[in-house]
């Protein structure tokens, strides 16, 4: 996707310092580490579905779990268009996507459930000079606080691209702006519309699945949880 608007935050271009470390021992030959957030790093989804079920009930309305698994991984907009159709509210997509977004940054304080494995190979691959960057949908207010605490050197959050996952946009601009190619990129993704964009993109995929399922593609490959992985088991996912 495109970046739009005033371009991207300060810690979208350089991690914060102090990250990067000098230790040696076995690098993945990717040449950059892709990841999602949400599902994917953190387990957010939970936050998401009380939110639209607070907004559902706030207006009389039904909000089913069926309902909450069709949003994961779209985008925001996507998502707001979805839940104004299905609630039937007199609230533009934009206004629901604002509404959410405060309610899950307001959840997301001291609230930050990790995902089994997630942040331990983020700290390996730092530790071994391998860049990662960061490619959601969530908007800056909630990817910022987590993105912060992690060595990322590039960040692509919603609301700065034209074009949202499914499309590959997000995981182009995320190779562009760590200076690679994409198809030298192993993305991790938890949905099927996150690994649709990163196969688009022509990365490799590595598919955590956590709420949703995520379809058997080329490039792609699917392990239970990341707890326990290394940098240097990652090549021979796709051996």
């Amino acid at each position: 996707m495109g970046v739009t608007g005033g371009g991207p935050v300060p810690w979208q271009t350089g991690g914060p310092p102090g990250h990067r470390s000098t230790t040696v021992g076995p690098v993945t030959s990717y040449a950059a580490v892709l990841w999602d957030l949400d599902g994917t790093i953190v387990d957010t989804e939970p936050l998401w579905m009380a939110a639209e079920q607070e907004l559902a009930e706030a207006h009389g309305k039904i909000w089913t779990e069926e309902d909450a698994l069709q949003l994961v991984g779209n985008s925001l907009i996507a998502s707001g268009e979805y839940i104004r159709t299905a609630l039937e509210i007199d609230m533009t997509p934009e206004q629901i996507v604002d509404h959410l977004v405060a309610s899950l940054a307001t959840s997301l304080r001291g609230n930050v459930v990790w995902r089994p494995g997630a942040r331990e190979l983020i700290e390996a691959l730092d530790a071994q000079g391998v860049p990662q960057a960061l490619v959601t949908m969530s908007y800056v207010q909630i990817a910022e606080p987590i993105a912060e605490v992690l060595p990322f050197a590039a960040v692509v959050t919603g609301d700065a691209v034209t074009r949202p996952k499914p499309f590959p946009d997000p995981y182009l601009r995320a190779a562009e702006l760590l200076g690679v190619d994409a198809s030298d990129c192993l993305a991790i993704e938890d949905s099927a519309t996150g690994a649709a964009s990163a196969t688009a993109a022509g990365c490799d995929v590595l598919a955590v699945p956590h709420y949703v399922h995520v379809p058997v593609a080329d490039r792609r490959v699917q392990v239970p949880t990341l707890a326990g992985l290394t940098p240097a088991d990652l090549d021979g996912l796709f051996g």
